[in-house]
């Protein structure tokens, strides 16, 4: 312990949720306060007075640029909780970062989960095309059903890939330390709640995804009839499916926190999920959870599209000129069901996707978890704290959940 001319230590003792931590100096206070560790409002004391005051009279601590993010908490000695009540949009966005750097393999592990039987299909199917001019052979058959299994593993494995980034991030938070194993064992336990949620979801989705039909029939009819009011008609009913679309997406992914973190079934989770989405009235309305929560939507759907675009982008290239034709012929020929049908040849077949869509999907699936991240972070600022059902698991001597 360095002291100063005074008798002054430059080291600290803070408060945190009722816990005191340190001594620790400016470099590691810095640290802290750059996880969201400490806020200016907890508790502090110099190590050798017993005067206490708040973290934002730290000399040089608030008022100083933000330190280098944090090293890797674990190997350190204990540290204060992660706070996450009422951050800025940039202060969440940071977190989701820290939490999936920290717990990076483990957020990896959860997402092979239903990526690699993915990838197992598509693999397959690579190797074990048909012969030309075969209409049935063993190896095609053998495939289809190795992609079918696959598929339906990668549906089984979800509930559990899901419940495993909620409880993985709220160990994070808790500054608690994980292995992918615990942490399987007990995103396990919510397998049937997670998967009765995701069935639900795919039932609206299928029922939106069947009005944006009808929206697109009515669009076609109103263009072919000449009809104005038809097509304007059927733009509004667009807008609002894809209004209707988003918003419940939205509430989806915060039932999610809902189901595992505080073990909610489905309808509670769905109707908590609204309440928190349209909370924060009295704030602006750019801190409002449902506004930010579009945002963050928003931002991945950006990183989606431009991991699509590059790798449609040489088959949309090479096809363009034929489109390009077709439309011509479309909009200037004498008979338009034949132009339609020459427009409609000039469309790609399906085609078994190459190693470069399999590296740009796997690409996307590694950073997928930093969207379920995020709808945590944030579900967590606007409840200002964990639930207490989301406690320290502590364990046995053969690694069991004890509560």
């Amino acid at each position: 312990m360095m002291l100063d001319d005074q008798g002054v230590t430059d080291e600290w003792i803070v408060r945190v949720q009722g816990t005191e931590y340190g001594p620790a100096n400016i470099e590691t206070l810095r640290e802290w306060k750059a996880e969201g560790r400490l806020l200016p409002s907890n508790e502090a004391r110099r190590a050798n007075v017993d005067f206490w005051t708040t973290a934002a009279e730290i000399p040089g601590l608030f008022s100083a640029l933000p330190a280098v993010p944090f090293a890797e908490a674990f190997a350190q000695p204990p540290q204060p909780p992660v706070q996450l009540s009422r951050r800025s949009f940039a202060e969440i966005l940071r977190e989701t970062f820290q939490i999936y750097r920290k717990g990076f393999f483990q957020f990896v592990g959860l997402m092979l989960l239903v990526l690699l039987p993915w990838i197992g299909s598509q693999l397959i199917n690579a190797f074990a095309k048909p012969p030309q001019g075969s209409d049935v052979d063993i190896r095609s058959v053998l495939a289809a059903g190795f992609a079918f299994l696959m598929f339906i593993l990668s549906i089984v494995m979800w509930p559990v890939y899901i419940a495993g980034i909620q409880i993985l991030t709220a160990e994070i938070v808790r500054g608690n330390q994980f292995s992918l194993r615990r942490v399987l064992n007990e995103a396990v336990r919510y397998w049937p709640r997670v998967a009765g949620l995701g069935l639900f979801m795919y039932v609206v989705f299928f029922l939106l995804t069947i009005f944006g039909f009808v929206v697109l029939l009515v669009m076609l009819a109103g263009a072919m009839s000449g009809s104005l009011f038809s097509v304007v008609l059927a733009l509004g009913l667009a807008a609002l499916q894809i209004w209707f679309f988003c918003r419940f997406f939205i509430y989806v992914l915060f039932c999610q926190q809902f189901v595992v973190l505080e073990n909610a079934n489905a309808y509670e989770a769905l109707r908590e999920s609204k309440i928190l989405a349209r909370s924060g009235q009295e704030l602006s309305w750019y801190r409002r959870p449902l506004w930010r929560a579009t945002v963050i939507l928003s931002i991945w759907t950006v990183f989606v599209f431009a991991i699509k675009l590059v790798a449609l982008w040489p088959k949309l290239t090479a096809e363009w000129p034929l489109f390009q034709n077709a439309f011509q012929q479309l909009s200037v020929g004498q008979d338009p069901q034949v132009a339609l049908q020459k427009l409609m040849a000039t469309m790609p077949n399906a085609q078994v996707p190459s190693f470069s869509d399999l590296g740009l999907s796997i690409l996307q699936g590694v950073f997928e978890p930093m969207l379920i991240i995020a709808f945590v972070v944030l579900y967590l600022d606007n409840r200002l704290e964990l639930p207490s059902h989301v406690e320290p698991i502590i364990r046995d001597g053969e690694g069991d959940a004890v509560r």
